[in-house]
């Protein structure tokens, strides 16, 4: 009997502890949810336990748990009680009304920026001054010549010439001249006047010598001698032969000679020879 008791003595702590290293299943989840409730209780009073490992009879806690601890803390020490203990969580349909509604923010900034901007004023045009003409108005066709033509031409009487035409286009005007009609005293190059009468091989009646606007071919013609060294060129147009380029070389040989000393010096004038000379010797004087 006694044997049997010390027997079992000495088995039952054996037994025990062959027991307590015989892990049951599940044992270390209640031992971590011991832990946490522990933790929770003491709410933060105590030792700080290591945040990235604990122990409690050798049993190791996730680093997710401590870290849950600090934030737990940190809530509990710096922030209202009755915002610790309330629970945010929007769901699915909260995060997309938060969604919409940034987005509707965004839009009216952006509109809102949009219509602030300072926009460019147009440039006002400013008006294109008209030019006007000081000088009166006149007409852009100008008025037309009529000369007198009297003699031996087919169509005597008035004619109307262009401004600018000579006493040949009057000629021509009237029918051209008669046959065996000379017209050698006529200057068929001299540009007409408006209002002149040309006389076309019958002489010049005297009292028309005079008149400015009176040129004839007739014998009374070379009864009127123009003065080589008082004619103007114009007047020296209406000699026979004598156009404005032999006109101008007169005027220029008397310039440069003070005057003419005799008829004779025409033939030191260039362009005049023999010819033309022997027409005009009776028409000039000095």
């Amino acid at each position: 009997m006694a044997e049997f008791s010390r027997a079992h003595t000495a088995s039952a702590p054996a037994a025990h502890q062959g027991g307590a290293d015989e892990e049951t299943p599940g044992q270390p989840d209640a031992r971590q949810r011991l832990l946490t409730l522990m933790d929770r209780a003491r709410g933060g009073e105590g030792e700080q336990c290591d945040s990235d490992t604990m122990t409690a009879a050798g049993g190791p806690v996730s680093t997710s748990l401590a870290r849950a601890g600090v934030v737990q803390r940190f809530a509990r020490r710096w922030l209202p009680e009755s915002w610790h203990r309330s629970r945010v969580d929007p769901g699915r349909l909260g995060f997309v009304g938060l969604a919409l509604a940034a987005v509707v923010v965004a839009i009216v900034v952006g509109v809102t920026t949009w219509s602030e901007r300072p926009s460019a004023e147009p440039v006002p045009l400013l008006p294109t001054p008209v030019a006007t003409s000081s000088s009166p108005s006149t007409s852009a066709t100008p008025e037309k010549l009529v000369v007198s033509i009297v003699g031996r031409v087919h169509e005597p009487g008035l004619v109307t010439v262009e401004p600018g035409d000579r006493v040949a286009d009057a000629l021509q005007a009237a029918g051209g001249r008669l046959p065996g009609t000379d017209v050698v005293a006529l200057n068929l190059a001299r540009k007409l006047s408006d209002g002149e009468q040309l006389y076309v091989g019958v002489p010049v009646p005297p009292e028309a010598q005079d008149s400015a606007g009176t040129a004839g071919s007739g014998p009374a013609a070379s009864d009127r001698k123009i003065d080589l060294n008082s004619a103007s060129r114009e007047e020296l147009e209406e000699l026979p032969g004598v156009g404005p380029v032999t006109a101008g070389r007169i005027v220029q040989w008397r310039s440069e000679h003070d005057r003419f000393d005799g008829v004779e010096q025409l033939r030191e004038v260039s362009g005049i020879g023999e010819v033309r000379f022997s027409r005009l010797q009776d028409l000039v004087r000095v």
